[in-house]
């Protein structure tokens, strides 16, 4: 079985989410894509909205592909969220599955400060998906002080081929472990949703049905 796995804040989860992940499944042939929210992140702010409500919509953004499967492995796990940890544990719950973890450009520079990257990478492949946009011009879907962890679902860039290399030289790390796929291609930002909530605009068709009425329901980001 080839497993993705896909962790992120989901602070919405929104389709620019779910299309990279459909681009890494689809090039990579992966069997399933499990989508992880982070319960407590060991390199980020805390998130606006609770890791249960958090899940909650990847649950609901994820319910009509059976293909993609959310997993609630870090939040049942006391502490910090560790992607090895989570890695570890997915391969425990599928013996012999070939693990690909799916990683935004953005992020990848930040892979050698994770917890154990040398034992991550000896558990997995690493994706990294489409570089974002070298433009600095704002959007209404990319604030210009938007977060990186906002903004790397989006255009890739041909050079993002080699990006890692000098990474993991540096860091010790195997380049081969490193593969890339075309980015998302939409410019929509989890940080820009949360601002457009608060300001009482619509986030129809910037993320699910489902996950829109799910957060005016519960009255997130307000």
């Amino acid at each position: 079985m080839k497993l993705g796995l896909m962790g992120g804040m989901f602070d919405p989860i929104h389709f620019g989410h779910l299309r990279a992940a459909e681009n890494a499944r689809e090039a990579l042939g992966l069997d399933q894509v499990t989508f992880v929210p982070a319960a407590v992140p060991p390199h980020r702010a805390a998130p606006a909205a609770s890791a249960i409500d958090r899940y909650a919509m990847v649950a609901l953004a994820t319910a009509n592909d059976p293909r993609f499967v959310p997993w609630d492995g870090e939040i049942r796990r006391d502490g910090p969220s560790y992607t090895v940890d989570t890695a570890e544990a997915l391969l425990g719950e599928n013996p012999g599955a070939a693990l690909t973890l799916i990683v935004g450009a953005d992020n990848l520079a930040l892979l050698p400060q994770w917890k154990d990257p040398a034992r991550l990478l000896a558990l997995c492949t690493v994706a990294v998906v489409g570089r974002p946009s070298r433009t600095s011009e704002a959007t209404p879907l990319r604030p210009r002080d938007a977060r990186a962890e906002d903004e790397r679902w989006r255009i890739h860039s041909d050079s993002a081929e080699d990006e890692h290399r000098p990474m993991a030289d540096a860091a010790g790390l195997d380049p081969a472990r490193f593969v890339h796929v075309e980015g998302s291609h939409l410019p929509i930002a989890s940080s820009a949703l949360r601002e457009r909530v608060r300001a009482g605009r619509s986030v129809r068709y910037l993320v699910p049905d489902a996950v829109a009425g799910y957060i005016e329901k519960r009255g997130l980001y307000r």
